[in-house]
């Protein structure tokens, strides 16, 4: 008997139009972005805080909520990962209280697992062999470590300025690797002309619709390890859009079910300043215009980020906004995180504690707030943007190391 799909219907983000719930990328009519229609009746009675609060310590907890049915082993999935209190890193930047959300412990050290087991889950009910993408680096690691899992073929384009770390881990999981002459978005330029040619999951090319889906897990997880309630404000950072827009969907989604109490929180992004079409958009008040990425943080440089437009909007229908972060401080601040928290988040997360630095300046957030910070990717992979201090040498001497400790011997 063949399952039903967990949707039949995709409608447009922007104009509306609706499209059977296939492989598609965009709207035909105007390139939006598509999403999955759900039948609320039947999610408000499969997704009450008790059945969830049953389910796998994993995204699929939240299957009601997604459009992909789940795998036969739901609890092996990414998610579920930890909300922890950084009270030193609150009293550094001047605010109430900060929590961070740990999901560079994900199966590949990212947030990228998450949406490439929804897209992973939807290739598998279309029955296709090949797993793909386009990758900044993060994401070419979730896919090629799901394929692998699944016992499916992966292919990953890359561009050739990726970082080393981020390659190798990749690599190590077997699957078939083009390193491009050029930026993301001259890959990304190429998977779509591929994705028009081959019968593969381009997980964020013509399974997008899908693929995204799996960032609301994020906002869901945050407001259930919260007691079910919201915070005052979300932190995130901004490279393609669509993280952005699905945590203000899922705080939304989640209050359209009643499971949450408290206001939608506000929602602050941020970008590495050489890199930062979102942001300057935001600040002046237009559309998104690509640009050309320079930036250290690799896995944010999107010129011509897909959900920009939304991402703007979203901020400001959340109350939010979204920063450029300075180059030179994003280093710093992966330090800083490092410094008073003892978590090393990659690049991304300098970007996003650069923005929380800069809300806190400008007074958008204050000492009675309680913010969540996103830690989305490992500082692992980007390890040589931050300063390494060698330490000082010494012989096999307890006298000297005293001496050193400025212990009196």
């Amino acid at each position: 008997m063949v399952k039903p799909m967990a949707v039949e219907t995709l409608r447009c983000r922007v104009c509306e139009a609706e499209y059977p719930a296939v492989a598609s990328g965009a709207c035909a009519r105007c390139f939006g972005p598509l999403e999955p229609v759900y039948d609320w009746d039947d999610v408000a009675r499969r997704a009450t805080r008790e059945r969830i609060a049953a389910g796998p310590r994993s995204i699929w907890r939240y299957e009601a909520l997604l459009p992909s049915p789940p795998p036969a082993d739901t609890s092996s999935g990414p998610g579920w990962t930890p909300l922890v209190r950084a009270p030193r890193l609150a009293e550094a930047v001047g605010v109430g209280e900060v929590y961070l959300k740990l999901d560079h412990t994900n199966p590949t050290h990212s947030f990228k697992d998450r949406v490439v087991a929804v897209a992973a889950a939807k290739a598998a009910e279309l029955g296709t062999d090949t797993l793909a993408c386009a990758s900044t680096g993060n994401l070419g690691n979730a896919v090629a470590a799901r394929a692998a899992a699944s016992g499916m073929r992966s292919v990953v384009l890359y561009p050739d300025t990726v970082e080393p770390e981020k390659l190798r881990a990749t690599a190590v999981y077997g699957g078939e690797m083009y390193a491009v002459r050029g930026s993301y978005d001259d890959c990304s330029r190429l998977v779509v002309e591929l994705a028009g040619e081959l019968d593969w999951a381009f997980v964020n090319v013509n399974l997008r619709a899908y693929y995204a889906e799996g960032s609301k897990t994020l906002a869901f997880e945050i407001a259930e390890q919260l007691g079910w309630r919201t915070p005052d404000a979300i932190v995130s950072p901004v490279a393609s859009g669509s993280l952005f827009t699905k945590l203000w969907q899922g705080f939304g989604q989640f209050a359209r079910l009643g499971l949450i109490e408290g206001e939608s929180p506000r929602i602050y992004g941020g970008q590495a300043a050489g890199c930062s079409p979102v942001a300057s958009a935001f600040a002046d008040e237009r559309p998104v215009s690509p640009v050309r990425p320079n930036t250290i943080a690799q896995s944010l440089a999107i010129g011509a980020p897909a959900d920009g437009d939304l991402a703007t909007a979203t901020a400001r229908a959340s109350g939010g906004a979204i920063y450029a972060v300075p180059e030179e401080d994003v280093g710093p601040n992966m330090s800083l995180l490092a410094a008073t928290t003892g978590v090393f988040g990659e690049t991304a997360a300098g970007v996003t504690v650069g923005a929380l630095r800069a809300a806190a300046a400008a007074g958008q957030i204050g000492e009675s707030d309680t913010v969540v910070v996103l830690v989305t990717g490992t500082g692992l992979k980007t390890p040589n943007v931050v300063d390494v201090r060698q330490g000082v040498h010494i012989d096999a001497d307890v006298d000297q190391l005293l001496d050193r400790l400025g212990v009196p011997a």
